[in-house]
Order: structure tokens, then sequence, then C-alpha cells
């Protein structure tokens, strides 16, 4: 299977699509996570690692608590779900549109400042208390 994959990696010219079903998943602590459901163990691990883009279509809240469709894009997303993007050209959440989807992937990009996020997180706001 590994074998298969990585010969496809190598065809160009050509928009291959995977389509999968994810399982979701608890770890040793209890801490969920999403894997993709697959023959073989060792294929499920590399293939991100072989693909350009790792898309995840899921449903989402908004800040009233309804839910919509999108693509899930950025590796470090805070729904913890699978992606990858090897283009620079994609943001976060994109529309669920493949059409323009691939338009996107496939035009310019998007300068560095915007892709990159360099500065490191800011420290949660702890509260002491005093005994």
């Amino acid at each position: 299977m590994i074998g298969w994959l990585t010969h496809i990696q190598h065809t160009r010219n050509k928009n291959i699509w995977f389509v999968g079903i994810l399982n979701k998943l608890m770890d040793d602590f209890n801490r969920p996570y999403f894997a993709l459901q697959l023959e073989g163990s060792k294929t499920g691990l590399e293939l991100p690692g072989i693909v350009d883009q790792v898309i995840t279509m899921a449903e989402l809240p908004t800040e009233t608590g309804q839910l919509f469709r999108a693509f899930i894009c950025h590796t470090l997303n805070p729904w913890g779900f699978p992606a990858k993007d090897r283009s620079g050209r994609l943001t976060m959440v994109e529309e669920p549109h493949l059409g323009r989807l691939m338009t996107k992937i496939s035009g310019p990009v998007r300068p560095i400042a915007e892709r990159l996020e360099y500065g490191q997180p800011a420290p949660a706001e702890t509260t002491a208390t005093s005994n």
C-alpha cells in the first residue's frame, strides 16, 4: 500500500483525491484524537507524510452554537482534526467547496507574513491565591 501511494505521489499534473473516514479514539490519558480508518496501521501513519494536503470536513459551531460545515486545513487547529497544507495558500478554515479549494491551492502564494506566526502565544493569566 505504501509503495502504491509513493508511486501516486510522483504522478505530475494530476490531482488525486482520497476520501476516508475518521475514527474518534482515546489515548492513554483519556484524551480524544482522530485516526484515519484505513487498512494497515503503517499506512495510516505514513499517508499524511506522502500527500500534499490533508483536509478534514467537519461540523463546527458558531459563537451562537449553530453548526456549519467547513474544511479544516492547518495542522495546528483547536479541534484536533488531522490536517496539513503544504501549499501555504489555505487558511485554517475554508469553505467546503472543492472547486474553490482547488483554485486556491493552485493560485498565488500568500506572503510569508500572512502564512507563518513566529510569536509565542501569551501565557494564560492565572490568579495567585495567598493563604
